[in-house]
């Protein structure tokens, strides 16, 4: 769907990264390695973007930082598209409410790497998870977005993708 009007997989992967959470933040050789992408495509990218004002960079010991300008305008429309393109409009503030412990929640797999195949792959982390719970809203998710959605609850080893969808601030 996302994927036909933005033709630039480099540039889906950045705007997923940066407006599916306003916290997420990232630098050219973290982003190039995280998307297996040329530096060179990353900063064309990266460039346009802050050019247009949707992402604002600052410098943290000799390496530039890029996140989501959440002044800009269009802000909340992205963050609402890039949300309803993955499917997670309201899920993730239910999902932390109901369970436990969660200390991260990450997209993998094809989502992470900007292709919307039809299966939702999340790793959740955390202790006490209600993987009850988890698993039974997946299955509702699925349901409605008529799309496969996978759990994990421990990093898959072949897994070198993600996108960092919530990060609990205390230490668990």
């Amino acid at each position: 769907m996302l994927d036909s009007l933005i033709t630039s997989k480099t540039r889906l992967k950045l705007l997923i990264k940066f407006f599916v959470s306003a916290n997420n933040q990232g630098y050219l050789r973290g982003l190039a390695d995280e998307f297996q992408e040329s530096t060179n495509a990353i900063r064309k990218e990266l460039n346009q973007l802050e050019e247009a004002g949707y992402l604002n960079k600052n410098s943290e010991k000799n390496k530039i930082f890029y996140r989501a300008n959440t002044q800009h305008s269009l802000f909340k429309p992205l963050q609402k598209l890039i949300h309803t393109f993955l499917g997670i409009e309201d899920v993730v503030d239910q999902v932390l409410s109901r369970s436990g412990g969660v200390q991260s929640v990450s997209l993998i797999g094809d989502y992470a790497k900007g292709l919307d195949s039809g299966l939702i792959e999340v790793l959740i982390t955390g202790e006490d998870l209600n993987q009850a719970y988890l698993l039974q809203l997946a299955d509702k998710v699925s349901e409605k977005l008529k799309k496969e959605i996978k759990l994990y609850f421990n990093v898959p080893q072949e897994e070198a993708h993600s996108i960092n969808l919530y990060t609990s601030n205390v230490e668990v």
